[in-house]
């Protein structure tokens, strides 16, 4: 994110959705640091509850995994199968809040409109794609959002980026899908 930038904010970021013409539905509620913190609130929500990883490796490459909130995630196997330079660690709070805007615990897909540069490489679980609605923090975490599959492929195309599909096995080992076509359009994972 560029310095003399402040951070886009919820406000912002509704105001993307209503441009592009995307549906979305916010319910407030408590901060929410973990999944686990979330999980009584999840439980009256319907769709996908999603955990966002900001990632970083050894060279300094960064990755936001975006997956459904059950999903075991190997981060080992994670980071060897995406070409990761060693393993992943999480990134820095100050780093994710250069980088994306936005402070631990409201890390989500809706922070990439403060990366316009596409300095992050986003990784999205397929388990999570499948489900409608797709709910993510909106840039803070005492408040979720809840849109359309369909719709999260808008959003994300107009950060002029495109993304990395990939499909986690019961013990967290990933599987990249190499399909272009579909990683174009979500509603291809229905």
């Amino acid at each position: 994110m560029d310095a003399a930038r402040s951070p886009l904010t919820e406000d912002d970021l509704y105001a993307r959705f209503d441009a592009l013409g995307i549906a979305y539905v916010t319910h407030r509620h408590r901060p929410i640091f973990t999944v686990e913190e979330g999980r009584d609130l999840k439980a009256a929500l319907p769709g996908g509850h999603s955990k966002n990883l900001f990632l970083k490796d050894k060279k300094g490459r960064l990755a936001l995994l975006c997956a459904r909130g059950e999903t075991r995630i190997d981060l080992t196997a994670f980071s060897k199968a995406v070409g990761a330079a060693g393993r992943f660690s999480f990134g820095s709070a100050e780093l994710l809040e250069a980088t994306l805007g936005v402070r631990p615990g409201s890390v989500t897909i809706f922070a990439l409109i403060n990366d316009p540069a596409a300095t992050v490489t986003l990784y999205l679980d397929e388990a999570l794609l499948a489900c409608d609605p797709v709910n993510f923090h909106p840039l803070r975490n005492d408040a979720t959002t809840a849109i359309s599959p369909e719709d999260l492929a808008r959003f994300v195309a107009s950060t002029g980026r495109t993304w990395r599909r990939v499909a986690f096995d019961p013990d967290g080992a990933p599987r990249l899908i190499d399909d272009d076509a579909a990683s174009a359009h979500i509603g291809a994972t229905h």
